[in-house]
């Protein structure tokens, strides 16, 4: 399978199976596009219509390019991964999402975690509860050596000295363990101040901080208890932590709505602010919500995307470039055969941990009992919702199987995938096709920069 398209003046040819990228001329485009249904003469004769300029001997070479790049398994190449995919694969835990606190100081509109509570009850995770996740964690991570915990929420900040003593007690258990953790923390920033600072730059691998961009945006989701925006009491206090950091990482991640499809205006404010780590996710929206983002929305969201990738190639010319999560790709190397075919290990390799202990498969699913996998004393008891977990990849998703970005997404997120389908099995649509666009985005940039 090959995926064609044009973007940013380049014409593109991506061999999804083996991952080759060739930036080609608009001749060798249209050839390589028409190959594989015309053969050899069918595109010889159909070349040589559409582009009378072109000898004999020209379209000669072309066709041979080609099938020397066919013979190399860099066009057209077969698909040998999913023999691999049912191999008896025994993934092992390495990264939990506690979430410290069901409780928030903000409400925003948006909020899929129901202002902290997920649907249930709002609290607080104790420090005996966040040490036998560590334990938990150690114990389930056997042959694993790095260990991954984030810090999330409601607002993890309102724990704060729970989540100090989570990370002290991990510390003390790497030695002779041979473990070690990497935290990251999830904040709104309402609560930062030079303690969270401090700490946080001396023990969080990562810290994600929440804001949506402009004011006028950001203040018409994400608000204070009273009402009011939230914009004017945290962005100096992002400002003051991301300095802090400085080559240590960081990412500023906001969220766009069906109220918002311009999001490229407040990614660009962001960076204008001197943030160079930046993410917009769309919104996770109930079926019905005013924010929820249609089908309809998808042209303008595709040429918000383009025009970010156009923008962000402006501004790395001029000195002044930045990050965008969705657009950092590696064409070289990345994740492995196993990861590409599975996606992210939900439910296996990666779990939540509510407040209270309980294990759910990720922190979208918490509050749904059919989600409930068990808890940190027990360990899982449900297995089969784990094997339901890993069976699921892009070879049981007939949409996948046709998809020439399902080495890159992986088959997409589950949590999103039961939303919109019912069933972790299933696919969003919408979210497919968003990230189809972001990975023609990303493979363009890569070719502009190394042209």
């Amino acid at each position: 399978m090959i995926h064609c398209y044009k973007l940013g003046g380049h014409n593109i040819v991506l061999d999804v199976a083996s991952g080759s990228i060739h930036s080609v001329d608009e001749a060798a485009f249209d050839a390589i596009s028409m190959y594989a249904q015309e053969g050899a003469s069918g595109t010889e004769r159909r070349i040589r219509e559409m582009h009378p300029q072109l000898t004999e001997a020209d379209v000669a070479e072309l066709l041979e390019d080609i099938k020397q790049l066919k013979r190399r398994g860099k066009l057209f190449s077969p698909d040998i991964f999913e023999k691999v995919a049912d191999q008896g694969r025994k993934p092992t835990l390495k990264a939990l999402c506690l979430n410290v606190s069901h409780v928030c100081n903000m409400e925003c509109a948006y909020c899929f975690a129901g202002r902290g509570g997920y649907g249930g009850e709002t609290g607080l995770m104790s420090l005996g509860t966040g040490k036998r996740a560590i334990d938990f964690l150690i114990q389930s991570s056997v042959g694993r050596n790095t260990l991954d915990v984030d810090f999330f929420g409601g607002e993890p900040l309102m724990n704060w000295d729970v989540v100090k003593g989570i990370v002290e007690y991990a510390r003390k258990a790497e030695q002779g363990s041979g473990k070690k953790f990497r935290f990251t923390l999830t904040t709104n920033g309402l609560l930062i101040d030079d303690d969270v600072i401090s700490f946080t730059n001396r023990e969080m691998h990562n810290v994600v901080l929440s804001l949506d961009g402009r004011q006028d945006t950001n203040d018409a989701m994400r608000k204070l208890p009273d009402g009011d925006g939230s914009y004017l009491e945290v962005v100096h206090k992002l400002g003051e932590m991301v300095e802090a950091r400085r080559s240590k990482g960081y990412y500023i991640r906001g969220t766009f709505t069906r109220q918002n499809l311009e999001f490229v205006s407040d990614i660009l404010h962001m960076a204008d602010l001197g943030f160079k780590e930046l993410s917009m996710e769309p919104v996770v929206a109930e079926s019905g919500s005013p924010y929820e983002l249609l089908m309809e929305d998808l042209p303008t969201i595709n040429k918000q995307y383009e025009a970010l990738a156009i923008e962000m190639l402006r501004r790395q010319k001029k000195g002044g470039g930045f990050t965008f999560y969705h657009y950092t790709i590696d064409l070289t190397g990345g994740p492995c055969v196993h990861k590409r075919i599975a996606g992210c290990g939900v439910g296996n390799e990666y779990m939540a941990v509510t407040p209270s202990g309980e294990l759910y498969p990720c922190h979208q699913f918490i509050g749904d009992a059919d989600f409930l996998l068990g808890d940190v004393w027990r360990g899982v008891s449900n297995r089969k919702l784990q094997d339901d977990f890993l069976g699921a990849n892009i070879y049981t998703r007939a949409e996948c199987r046709e998809c020439w970005a399902r080495m890159y997404c992986s088959g997409g997120c589950a949590a999103n995938a039961h939303r919109a389908s019912g069933a972790i099995g299933g696919v969003y649509t919408l979210g497919c096709e968003m990230f189809k666009k972001r990975v023609e985005c990303a493979i363009m940039m890569k070719v502009e920069n190394v042209k």
